[in-house]
């Protein structure tokens, strides 16, 4: 056997094909929804997966309003954020955030699960959420995913 055939191939900026994937996230938990889209944006699920470059998939993810918290997680579970400014510190409910706009909730949980780089931002551009079934993205055939989550 020659050394050179065990070689690890490297995927290359022009060499990267991504494909649309269309995830349905009604009653779905969102931190197992967020898993599986974090991991198709990043593209771990391919068989030429390169750790330093953006070649995963474009996630498009309709129903968002009927994405599921379990136990009081809606009335509980806070997200803090500081406007800059002083006394600028807010603390609104999931339950606030999806009342005002339902894609938000989705967004903070896959972001978190993102590299903290200039990577996963750009990683992050890859993810159109919308907060019912409509989508503009028809024209690109997005393919269906199937989330096996009990």
């Amino acid at each position: 056997m020659d050394a050179l055939s065990y070689k690890t191939q490297f995927l290359k900026k022009g060499t990267i094909k991504r494909d649309w994937t269309l995830v349905d996230a009604a009653n779905i938990p969102l931190g197992r929804l967020a898993s599986c889209v974090a991991l198709r944006l990043r593209g771990k699920h391919r068989t030429d997966f390169t750790p330093h470059l953006n070649c995963g998939d474009k996630v498009v993810v309709i129903n968002a309003a009927k994405v599921k918290l379990t136990g009081n997680k809606w009335d509980q579970k806070v997200f803090l954020y500081h406007t800059g400014y002083p006394g600028g510190q807010k603390a609104p409910t999931y339950r606030m955030i999806r009342q005002k706009n339902p894609a938000k909730v989705i967004e903070i949980a896959v972001k978190g699960m993102l590299p903290k780089n200039r990577l996963g931002r750009d990683l992050f551009r890859n993810l159109y959420v919308y907060g019912d079934d409509q989508h503009p993205h028809a024209q690109q055939n997005p393919q269906p995913l199937t989330l096996h989550i009990r």
